[in-house]
């Protein structure tokens, strides 16, 4: 299969379009996997050694996301035996990450982790892992853009930064992931990838270029994006949808965010891409429709999980 890519310049991923309520909806909990590749368009293209075939395959059924992951510059295989993998939940209560070497697929627990439990065979890790995709099979940008900011992460936090497959938003390129808590940046250059990182590893989020957290429906991820944009709240967790509703196109939310709460409306609204060829004709965001701080709430429905 052909990679997909536009002909403009790396320049065209700017920011200048929306980044915003874009991150991967489906994401709550992840497996990452260490293999130099290649790598097809598809994982399930992908021709993979029959151990981590089966944990990409186990791991889709139970709805992890899986995903392959090399270091920066290498396309040689791991030294010794066995699969490194990570694994994480990044919407619990507690967002964590945790990693092992193992022998045989079923030495790891999925069941396990598809329940937000750490599987026995994994060790808690205490550092972020940060995620670049350069999945040049899937749309040439990611390579073209991504690969040099992947090897910029690694030179700050060399045993923290990883190549990714496609993590979601190709348009957005080049797209960086920051783990255990799903935070998307999209559109970044070296210096805001740095930035974001190095926020992360504090604890905060860069609002500039941040499409999200992953696992949260996008209209979530827009009410908490302008609540942030409002307050100037830059936690990672001090900002979060307590409850929602929609009518019609229209999401109504109550966010907590600095110690206060607030009524967010939002709508969709649709954007012609900067590139406009085979990375997007268009782009869809959201708009502020109302944000009202609040002293009460009348209702309070369930946040999807």
């Amino acid at each position: 299969m052909t990679a997909k890519g536009c002909p403009h310049s790396a320049f065209s991923h700017t920011a200048q379009m929306p980044v915003h309520a874009s991150a991967t909806v489906g994401a709550r909990f992840w497996l990452l996997i260490e293999h130099s590749g290649p790598w097809a368009s598809h994982l399930e293209d992908c021709d993979l050694p029959e151990d981590v075939r089966t944990l990409v395959e186990r791991a889709t059924n139970l709805g992890v996301r899986p995903q392959l992951i090399r270091r920066p510059g290498r396309r040689t295989a791991p030294p010794g035996p066995g699969v490194h993998v990570m694994v994480g939940d990044a919407r619990g209560p507690e967002p964590w990450l945790a990693e092992a070497v193992i022998a045989d697929p079923d030495d790891l627990d999925l069941d396990a982790l598809a329940a937000g439990v750490l599987p026995k065979s994994c060790i808690l890790v205490s550092e972020p892992v940060f995620l670049v995709c350069t999945h040049a099979k899937r749309n040439v940008c990611c390579a073209r853009i991504g690969l040099p900011l992947a090897r910029s992460l690694a030179e700050v936090w060399p045993d923290r930064t990883w190549e990714t497959s496609h993590v979601g938003g190709d348009r957005y390129a080049a797209n960086l992931v920051c783990l255990p808590h799903g935070l998307y940046y999209g559109s970044m250059s070296q210096a805001a990838a740095i930035a974001a990182a190095d926020a992360y590893r504090s604890g905060e989020v860069v609002l500039d270029r941040f499409r999200g957290r992953a696992g949260i429906p996008e209209p979530l991820q827009a009410a908490e994006h302008f609540v942030r944009a409002h307050t100037g709240e830059l936690s990672v967790g001090g900002v979060a949808v307590e409850s929602s509703r929609s009518d019609g196109e229209a999401t109504e939310a109550i966010v907590r965010g600095s110690d206060a709460r607030f009524r967010v409306v939002v709508e969709p609204m649709t954007l012609t891409a900067p590139c406009g060829t085979a990375c997007a004709d268009t782009i869809t965001t959201y708009r502020l429709v109302m944000l009202d701080r609040l002293t009460s709430v009348r209702y309070a429905t369930p946040v999807p999980a």
